[in-house]
């Protein structure tokens, strides 16, 4: 069975929205000049190394499609996992996705998830995706969610947490500082896996 590792970078007021500059916000790169130093670069250096496969939305996905194949030489083996690893994007408009090693979920979200982590055995890594991880977090699908929490406050742009039908408890599974960056790890409200 899966497990869904969703990992953000987010301001103090959650938002999500272009911390590395892309896209037209106006605080797009807002992660500029804040570091998460050494620790920060192993921790998501070992964070992709872990994972079978990632699962992205489409504007997420388009972006690191078009960067990543570029990189890899530069990047070393992060960039060729990257680009070797299996990629599913959700959408119900791209459908020849040129990345490769990439798969397209066109069908129900909730229903192309759960299939995933039934077909996957290791983590299932997402990033960035914002609309992806709404949907995620509301039908309980995420079993971990990582939060590295930047000490900005953007007041505006989209936000990891959307307005949700229900209630959600989650149980706080570390802390602890990196560089400028605060890394957050939640589970479920009993200290496991959601799923």
């Amino acid at each position: 069975m899966g497990k869904i590792i969703v990992t953000e970078f987010t301001s103090l007021d959650n938002v999500v929205e272009a911390p590395g500059g892309d896209g037209d916000y106006r605080h797009a790169g807002w992660t500029d000049g804040i570091s998460s130093g050494e620790e920060g670069t192993m921790f998501k250096y070992r964070e992709l190394m872990e994972a079978e496969a990632q699962l992205l939305g489409r504007r997420t996905y388009e972006g690191f499609a078009a960067a990543w194949p570029a990189m890899e030489a530069e990047t070393g083996d992060f960039g060729k996992k990257m680009n070797e690893m299996p990629k599913y994007v959700v959408s119900s408009t791209l459908t020849d996705p040129e990345w490769k090693n990439s798969t397209v979920l066109s069908g129900d979200v909730v229903e192309e998830v759960q299939a995933l982590k039934g077909r996957i055995d290791g983590v299932i890594l997402v990033g960035g995706s914002s609309q992806l991880v709404h949907t995620l977090l509301e039908h309980d699908l995420v079993d971990e969610l990582r939060l590295m929490v930047h000490p900005v406050i953007l007041g505006s742009g989209r936000r990891i947490f959307a307005d949700s039908k229900e209630l959600k408890r989650l149980q706080l599974a570390s802390a602890h500082a990196m560089g400028d960056v605060a890394l957050l790890v939640y589970t479920g409200p009993d200290g496991t896996p959601r799923s």
